[in-house]
C-alpha cells in the first residue's frame, strides 16, 4: 500500500458518508476543531487564512459601494429585542441570555447578539435627523450567537463570524436598489474568488427574513445534491423604522420614516467551498482564496542531491516569491510522497516538485491539484506558467461547479417525478408554483424540500403549479438544503 494510500485512508469515503467525509476533511485539513463549549468550534490557522482572504476580498467590494465599517456591541437589552414582535419571535428560540454580571443580577436580561438590526436601529434613530444624514451605509465584520439544536463546523454553529451591512435611505426605491445592489455583491464574489456558482432570487415568504418586508439569496449546490444558502440581502422597508422611530426631516419640510436593509453571509462559506469543491483525498481551494497558491517539494535521496536541488530552488525563489503565496517544504521527517498526500488534503492548488533529473534537464514539474495533471516547465518561465495555471484552475473549478450543478438540476412539472427524485437522488428542481403557502408547506412536508428562491432571471410562468394544478404565478428552485 502506498504512503499516499495510507496517509487518506482515515478520511470518510465522500460517496459511502458525505456529511463524514466533511467532517473528517475540516479537522484532517485543520480548518476547525471541536471547542469545548457545545456547539462552537475553533478555527485553526490554516481555516482563519481562508477567512482573511474572503474577508479581504469581500471587503474591498463593500467599501468599493461606498459603505464604511463600524462596530456594535455583542449585547443587546431584551426591551430593543421585545420591541418587534415578529424579529424577536423569529429569533427567540435562538437567544443566548446573559442574566448575571459578576455577583449582580441583572435589572434587564441582554441578549448576546443573534443579528444586530434592534441595537443599530437604536443607534440610527439618534444619529439621524435630516435627509441631509442620509443614505446611511455602515457594515461590521463581528460575531454572533445562535443557540443551535443541531451543529456543524463552519455549516452551522452556536458562534460563528460573519458581516453584517446595515442601510437608511430616504426612499423605498433608493432601499429597494441597494437591496439588489449588495446580492449582486455577493453573486459576483462568491463565483469570482471561491468558484462556486450561485442562483440569485427572491426567498418566498414563509422563508423570509423575520422583520424583513422582502429577502433574496444566492443558492449554491453541495456535491450531495443539497442546497446551500450562501448569502442573504432584506429589504426591511419601514418596520424597523416605525418600531425605533427612526426618522428625518425631507427636503419638503416633512418628517418621514426611512427605509431599511441589511444584508450578510457568514463563515458558511467556507464549509460550502470544502463541499463543493472537495474530493476523496481532502480539500480543493480555489486559488483566490488559498492561503497557499503553490507548495514546491524537492525530491532527493542524498546530500549531494539535496544540495543541488536547494541551490535550484533557491534560484527560482525570487520569482516566485515576489507576487505568490508560495510553501517551500523541506520536512525531513517525512517521505516525498507524504507531503503530496499532505498537502492535497490541505487543497493546495498547484504542487511544484524538483528532483534531481529536473535539475539536470533545467526544469520543474507543475502538477493541478484538480485533476492532477502533470506539466513540465522551463526554469526559467515558472513563474509565469504559474500564474497563468492557478488562473486555468480557478475557471476550471467553477466550470466543474456549474456542470455538475446543470447535470443535477430539472425542469419538473408533475409532483410525482419531484416525489421520485427527493427520494432516490439529490439536487435542484426547476418548476412552477401557484403562490400559494398551502402549497409550499404541502411540498416540504412530501419530499422536506424547500422552495430556495425564485429566480431573478427566471422566465415568466407558463404553466400550472408542480402541486396543486391551479395556474403558476411564478418560477422557483426547490431542493433539501443545509
Amino acid at each position: 500500500m502506498s504512503v499516499e494510500k495510507r496517509f487518506v485512508e482515515h478520511i470518510t469515503d465522500r460517496e459511502e458518508d458525505f456529511s463524514r467525509w466533511y467532517t473528517d476533511v475540516v479537522l484532517k485539513a485543520e480548518l476547525a476543531d471541536y471547542a469545548p463549549v457545545r456547539g462552537c468550534m475553533v478555527i485553526r490557522p490554516y481555516g482563519y487564512a481562508i477567512w482573511e482572504r474572503v474577508q479581504a476580498a469581500l471587503d474591498l467590494r463593500i467599501k468599493a459601494t461606498g459603505h464604511r465599517n463600524a462596530y456594535f456591541p455583542l449585547f443587546i437589552p431584551e426591551s430593543f429585542l421585545s420591541k418587534e414582535a415578529e424579529h424577536v419571535e423569529g429569533f427567540a428560540p435562538e437567544v443566548a441570555w446573559i442574566t448575571q454580571g459578576g455577583s449582580d443580577v441583572l435589572e434587564e436580561r441582554l441578549a448576546v447578539r443573534p443579528t444586530s438590526e434592534t441595537v443599530i436601529c437604536t443607534m440610527y434613530a439618534k444619529w439621524i435627523q435630516s435627509w441631509r444624514d442620509l443614505p446611511v451605509l455602515i457594515n461590521q465584520w463581528a460575531n454572533v450567537v445562535r443557540w443551535e439544536k443541531v451543529t456543524r463546523p463552519f455549516l452551522r454553529t452556536t458562534e460563528f463570524l460573519w458581516q453584517e451591512g446595515h442601510t437608511a435611505h430616504a426612499s423605498e426605491a433608493e432601499a429597494r436598489e441597494e437591496t439588489l445592489r449588495m446580492l449582486e455583491v455577493y453573486r459576483e464574489f462568491v463565483e469570482t474568488e471561491l468558484a462556486i456558482p450561485v442562483i440569485a432570487g427572491l426567498k418566498s415568504p414563509a422563508e423570509r427574513f423575520a422583520g424583513a418586508q422582502d429577502t433574496y439569496s444566492i443558492e449554491a449546490m453541495m456535491a450531495d445534491g443539497r442546497a446551500l444558502q450562501a448569502g442573504t440581502s432584506h429589504f426591511l422597508g419601514q418596520h424597523f423604522a416605525r418600531v425605533f422611530d427612526i426618522t428625518f426631516l425631507d427636503r419638503d419640510g416633512e418628517r418621514k420614516f426611512v427605509y431599511q436593509t441589511s444584508w450578510g453571509v457568514s463563515t458558511r462559506l467556507i464549509g460550502g467551498l470544502v463541499m463543493v469543491h472537495g474530493d476523496a483525498s481532502g480539500l480543493i481551494i480555489p486559488p483566490r482564496v488559498a492561503p497557499v497558491e503553490v507548495v514546491v517539494v524537492p525530491i532527493y535521496r542524498s546530500t549531494e542531491e539535496k544540495e543541488a536541488v536547494a541551490r535550484f530552488v533557491a534560484e527560482m525563489q525570487p520569482g516566485l516569491c515576489g507576487e505568490l503565496r508560495v510553501e517551500f517544504d523541506w520536512r525531513e521527517e517525512y517521505t516525498p510522497g507524504y507531503k503530496f498526500a499532505d498537502w492535497e488534503l490541505r487543497g493546495v492548488p498547484l504542487r511544484l516538485e524538483v528532483g534531481p533529473r529536473d535539475v539536470r534537464n533545467g526544469q520543474v514539474v507543475l502538477v493541478r491539484r484538480d485533476n492532477r495533471a502533470k506539466t513540465v516547465v522551463p526554469k526559467e518561465g515558472v513563474a509565469a506558467a504559474v500564474r497563468d495555471m492557478l488562473v486555468t484552475i480557478q475557471q476550471a473549478l467553477f466550470d466543474r461547479a456549474l456542470a455538475f450543478r446543470e447535470a443535477n438540476s430539472q425542469e419538473l412539472v408533475r409532483l410525482a417525478n419531484f416525489q421520485e427524485m427527493m427520494s432516490e437522488q439529490r439536487g435542484f428542481v426547476h418548476a412552477q408554483w401557484c403562490g400559494d403557502p398551502a402549497c409550499e408547506a404541502a411540498l416540504k412536508e412530501l419530499t422536506a424540500a424547500t422552495i430556495r428562491n425564485l429566480p431573478l432571471d427566471a422566465a415568466a410562468p407558463d404553466g400550472t403549479c408542480i402541486y396543486c394544478g391551479k395556474p403558476a404565478t411564478c418560477r422557483v428552485v426547490l431542493a433539501k438544503a443545509y
